[in-house]
């Protein structure tokens, strides 16, 4: 069974966020094998694939849980897809997920992912939320999958120091914390703490843009922005609001590829 680890939303190796794809090629597996392999990998999100008709079946796994929905390991196994010549260049393949259908295009050197959005809608902090993050937003919000802070600088971004084990009591995926950007590199940076899901910094996390694209369009005007992702590793992407769609363009690189034996 082939198996690849992939850097998503990175031009060079060792960047952006890893990801496990693990092409299943018709074996049957349960989800106890699929939580284990995720458990060896040891990354944040390791991906599923396996045929569906034309179509494609795309499950994720953190180490410790399934997870309902997953950029940078979309993009990982559209990438493997596309070096295993299951996917043509400039084609499309579409994913059936626990998140309706997405689909992967790739275009030139970058492939785009057609996500729904998920709109964060204000809301009160829950208890220990501030006291974890160790610093008073601008705004608070609440997505299906994460709260969403709004930090003053930029700099508080990059610099923030969260409680994890305060972080990992609050019952949701994660915290998506931004701001705008100071620079004219970036329209606005983030990050995203998930202990809860076994993870507590995710380096590049494509899903939290679906929530960052609403909750920065009418602050900032315009529906295209230039995102950075200030985690040690770092990671760019390309976001694009297209009325209740996200669509995530961004580079990935294969570090290897192996074979996992069933």
């Amino acid at each position: 069974m082939r198996l690849f680890q992939i850097d998503a939303f990175t031009d060079a190796p060792f960047g952006g966020n890893p990801a496990a794809v693990c092409l299943l090629d018709g074996a049957q597996v349960d989800d106890p094998w699929m939580q284990n392999v995720a458990a060896e990998m040891n990354l944040s999100e390791t991906a599923f694939v396996e045929r569906r008709d034309d179509d494609w079946d795309l499950r994720w796994f953190t180490p410790t849980v399934e997870v309902a929905l997953c950029g940078h390991a979309t993009l990982a196994t559209a990438h493997a897809m596309l070096e295993d010549g299951i996917l043509a260049p400039g084609g499309t393949a579409r994913f059936h997920t626990r998140s309706g259908l997405l689909r992967a295009t790739h275009g030139g050197d970058l492939i785009e992912l057609d996500f729904p959005a998920t709109v964060a809608a204000p809301a009160a902090p829950p208890d220990g939320l501030i006291e974890a993050i160790g610093m008073h937003p601008m705004h608070v919000a609440r997505s299906s999958f994460d709260y969403l802070l709004e930090l003053p600088t930029e700099e508080d971004v990059r610099s923030l120091t969260p409680d994890f084990a305060m972080l990992r009591r609050i019952p949701v995926r994660g915290i998506i914390v931004t701001s705008r950007g100071t620079t004219r590199d970036f329209d606005f940076v983030s990050r995203f703490f998930a202990p809860a899901s076994g993870v507590n910094e995710d380096p590049v996390t494509g899903s939290a843009h679906c929530a960052l694209a609403p909750y920065w369009a009418p602050r900032l005007g315009k529906g295209q922005f230039r995102a950075y992702q200030a985690s040690p590793r770092g990671g760019v992407l390309r976001v694009t609001l297209a009325g209740d769609r996200v669509l995530l363009a961004g580079r990935a690189v294969t570090v290897f590829r192996g074979e996992l034996r069933v």
